[in-house]
């Protein structure tokens, strides 16, 4: 049963471009939001965000975002002479797994994958709907547009991600999904990384908010600081810190483009760094981490896990992991309480199956988590104590009124009520996986 919020409910939001570089437009309270996630923009790139309180007088606005120009004045601007030429791009494959559930957002997905700016570059729709419908819209959704589709009916994410790797021909495989918006340079960002790094096994990316028009999506904003952790604009490097496959510590370095190293963590907390809806991978390096693993991930009792399994089966081999913030999308959060209370106890559920899926995948992961667990639990406990009390981990160096949105407790009860149930997920997920190969799965 869902629990009733217990704080104030958020109107509206807007979420406001803000180039830094140009005068400051006015920004006045109106019918579509008394508040705006402002995110500010140097050389066509995001570089900071700011919640701000908007009010009939524009000139409050102005004094909340003037700072900002200061602040990031010192950004790096793009650098002609170290733009990567077409030629030595590589050919990405871009593969999209949905089950068809949002016609709206595939649709404008579909419009946005044909006008991006790389030069080489395959679009792979892949089809993971277990029951097509008699009346089936897929067709002439894809009717007209440059893509290929595949057709995966074994249930799940991962499996449906698996079998467009498998069609792809692309040197790297870049995954989004389908209810986000893309910028047009995404690819070229993506690409021109791994050009720059060669020892890059993968690139994640910056993921924004498309819309805070509700409750839910607002809160969601606040509950995480982000879409998978507090936000950053600072490209970084994720290193193991200990030699290739003997990750006896199992943590790993953040590393600047100066060399300072950012953070040090566990490489369990790589999901502060990516999340599956915006990052590319080396096709070399994800045939040698396996694939994602069928028994985790959206579709299957485990729930999730799939995106952060395969971040850490590299980490865990010795590969390196770039954060890239220009490569931007822009996801549609869930609208609704209800579905957002069932999406945080799904990344409860999520996260502790794939901690016993990496246990049974490699035993060492268990003497790491023993080793790491004291660490942990004060660390989630003095996360839930934050979240129970209706505030968000880490307060931003800025507060402003708008920023400091009061979370109702029912989020971090019903994502924190998933953690215990993660195991038995699991282990479901198994039967159920090994059902669907043997041919015993009835959906």
């Amino acid at each position: 049963m869902a629990l009733i919020p217990s704080v104030s409910v958020p109107g509206p939001r807007r979420v406001v471009s803000l180039d830094l570089d140009a005068p400051l437009p006015e920004l006045v309270a109106d019918e579509t939001g008394s508040s705006a996630l402002v995110v500010g923009y140097r050389g066509g790139f995001p570089v900071t965000t700011l919640d701000v309180l908007l009010t009939d007088d524009p000139a409050d606005a102005r004094r909340a975002v003037e700072p900002l120009v200061a602040q990031t004045a010192d950004a790096p601007a793009p650098d002609a002479g170290d733009v990567v030429r077409d030629e030595d791009l590589p050919l990405i494959s871009v593969v999209v797994s949905t089950i068809v559930a949002r016609i709206e957002t595939i649709t404008t997905l579909l419009g946005v994958l044909e006008q991006l700016d790389y030069p080489r570059y395959e679009v792979i729709i892949v089809d993971n709907r277990v029951k097509v419908p008699e009346h089936d819209l897929l067709p002439g959704i894809l009717e007209g547009h440059n893509v290929r589709l595949v057709v995966e009916r074994r249930p799940g994410c991962s499996a449906g991600r698996n079998a467009g790797v498998a069609a792809a021909k692309g040197e790297v495989i870049a995954f989004t999904d389908d209810d986000v918006r893309i910028s047009p340079q995404w690819l070229r960002m993506i690409g021109s990384r791994f050009v720059r790094e060669p020892s890059l096994s993968a690139v994640t990316g910056l993921i924004l908010p498309e819309e805070l028009s509700t409750p839910a999506q607002i809160w969601y904003e606040a509950y995480y600081g982000g879409f998978s952790g507090e936000r950053t604009f600072e490209p970084v490097t994720i290193v193991p810190e200990d030699a290739p496959g003997a990750m006896r510590h199992a943590r790993v370095s953040a590393i600047a483009p100066d060399g300072t190293v950012r953070k040090h963590f566990a490489v369990y907390g790589i999901g502060g760094y990516g999340a599956g809806a915006n990052w590319a991978v080396r096709a070399s390096a994800f045939r040698a981490a396996g694939g994602f693993d069928p028994v985790l991930g959206a579709g299957v009792p485990a729930r999730g896990g799939e995106d952060l399994a395969i971040f850490i089966d590299i980490l865990w081999g010795g590969g390196r992991i770039g954060f890239e913030p220009k490569a931007v999308v822009h996801h549609t959060h869930r609208q609704d309480l209800e579905g957002l209370h069932h999406q945080l106890h799904s990344n409860g559920v999520g996260f502790t199956a794939l901690m016993c899926a990496l246990i049974a995948k490699d035993r060492r992961h268990l003497a790491a988590l023993t080793r790491l667990m004291p660490i942990a639990a004060k660390v989630k406990l003095k996360q839930l104590v934050t979240r129970l009390a209706g505030k968000r981990d880490a307060a931003p160096e800025t507060v402003t009124e708008a920023s400091t949105t009061r979370i109702p407790r029912s989020l971090a009860y019903h994502e924190f009520r998933g953690f215990p149930a993660g195991p038995a997920a699991y282990f479901r997920s198994r039967r159920f996986w090994r059902d669907v190969e043997e041919g015993r799965f009835r959906p």
